[in-house]
């Protein structure tokens, strides 16, 4: 051993430990996406992709008004241009060697070097452009630029005065509920649809908060894989759903057919938040789910990121609610209450437009306080998540009374701060003896209960009135 003298230090890892946070409104959105206005479309297809801003996610999916048509559009709109928030996983499942139809042969005329191809979903790699005779060739004869409308405009670098055009377009009727649902191919295993969720932990170390299929969830078979999915994501995380009430002509039309249409799609999860009615901001219609899911999303992000606020009752831009075919429909407070009291969310107009509701979708069903409330079922979910998070790397190491404290003082660090700025009533962490026997932790087991009591939403608040007279009769005396 060397011989020391003087003053030494060393470092010890700290005792407490940092929580990573679960991301409780990180939104997840699967539908449609007009990728043949990408360079690459097949890059787009059946991925999670990761997009921060507008630009981002018109450079990962492309973009199209035609919300009907491609519903990832809608949530890019919903939560870039009208609510402000993200960041969003978007799953395009609109596969151009699946959902795409042959462009008959059509005749286009030329006017200053120009033709217009009025078909929208145009693939440019399978365009065949001819002359007359000639083929014309990509790049060197003529260059392709979508228009907003989702149409393709021809420039030529040569003389022409007629061009004769066929290829393929994406046709987005052809994406079925089963497609947004997906699966795993058995040959090659590759995951489609709402199989994709799985990867987006280990490819992007982020998890899952909200998922919603825009307008597609009105289908039954995806409203309940959706509801499917919120639980034991990659076997461990859990999440929520948000869920459109089919409000077409073969849906629930009026606030009193609501009910039945939510029974109808089964849609009495915990983790799930049924929403009915469109928003309408000018000419253009928003399904019921992406502006609730955004709007939850916000509400977090301006709540320190964490999922203790509900959504219900915030404003939102919109101008009118309407049915999915756009037809307006306005609900007073009595009405909304009726919809809000079969778990199922609105939008009600109280000095402008707000989403109205704090059940989750298995009210009335169920009055349990942690599966009833939106807002606490999303606390309990973000909190588990976030429990695997910060303490996966304890796992494996000796379950030793260092490690069991570690655990406990750094939960109840963390939660005497939330109770200390009025997130929950009691948020604690216990290890008791009880409720670990010597045989589980002969198994290397050890079990820890927690306590949360986030606080309820004062949905219910009065004021009782009362004439007093006394009050005349001391004026007087």
């Amino acid at each position: 051993m060397a011989y020391k003298r003087g003053v030494y230090v060393q470092e010890q890892a700290t005792r407490l430990t940092a929580p990573v946070l679960g991301t409780a409104g990180l939104q997840v959105i699967i539908g449609t996406a007009p990728v043949n206005m990408l360079e690459d479309p097949a890059a787009a297809v059946n991925k999670p992709l990761l997009v921060q801003s507008y630009p981002e996610a018109v450079g990962a999916v492309g973009y199209s008004s035609d919300f009907a048509a491609y519903t990832l559009c809608e949530s890019i709109s919903v939560n870039f241009q009208i609510v402000n928030t993200g960041p969003l996983v978007l799953i395009n499942v609109l596969d151009p060697a699946k959902h795409s139809a042959d462009i008959e042969k059509t005749e286009l005329e030329v006017t200053d070097g120009v033709a217009h191809l009025e078909i929208a979903g145009v693939l440019p790699a399978t365009l065949k452009i001819m002359d007359g005779e000639k083929e014309l060739e990509k790049d060197v004869d003529y260059a392709t630029l979508f228009n907003d409308d989702g149409t393709l405009t021809i420039a030529l670098t040569g003389g022409a005065s007629a061009l004769t055009v066929s290829g393929k377009y994406l046709d987005p009727k052809l994406v079925t509920p089963s497609d947004i649902i997906g699966g795993v191919d058995v040959n090659t295993g590759k995951e489609t649809g709402m199989e994709v969720i799985r990867q987006i932990y280990p490819k992007l170390t982020m998890t899952p908060g909200i998922l919603l299929a825009p307008r597609f969830s009105a289908n039954p078979n995806v409203a309940a894989a959706l509801q499917a999915k919120t639980k034991d994501i990659n076997g461990v995380f859990k999440a929520v759903a948000v869920i459109d009430i089919d409000s077409t002509a073969e849906g629930a039309t009026k606030y009193t057919d609501v009910k039945e249409q939510k029974e109808k799609q089964a849609v009495t999860d915990p983790n799930a938040y049924a929403v009915w009615g469109y928003g309408k901001l000018g000419d253009v219609v928003y399904s019921g789910s992406s502006l609730a899911a955004s709007l939850t999303a916000y509400t977090d992000a301006v709540n320190g990121d964490t999922p203790n606020v509900s959504p219900s009752n915030k404003t939102i831009s919109i101008g009118a609610v309407c049915l999915a075919d756009g037809t307006e429909i306005m609900l007073d407070q009595t009405q909304a209450n009726t919809v809000s009291g079969f778990g199922v969310a609105t939008f009600l107009n109280m000095n402008g437009f707000r989403l109205w509701g704090n059940n989750t979708a298995c009210y009335p069903g169920n009055s349990d306080p942690k599966d009833r409330w939106f807002s606490v079922r999303r606390f309990f979910c973000w909190t588990a998540n976030t429990f695997i998070l910060a303490y996966f790397q304890e796992v494996d190491n000796p379950a030793n009374p260092r490690l069991i404290e570690a655990i406990v003082d750094s939960e109840n660090v963390r939660g005497n701060s939330f109770v200390a700025r009025d997130i929950c009533a009691r948020y604690e962490i216990t290890f008791n003896e009880d409720e670990n026997p010597t045989t589980d932790l002969l198994n290397g087991k050890i079990t820890f209960h927690q306590y949360l009591t986030p606080y309820l939403p004062a949905e219910d608040i009065e004021n009782i009135l009362e004439f007093d007279p006394d009050a005349l009769s001391r004026l007087f005396s």
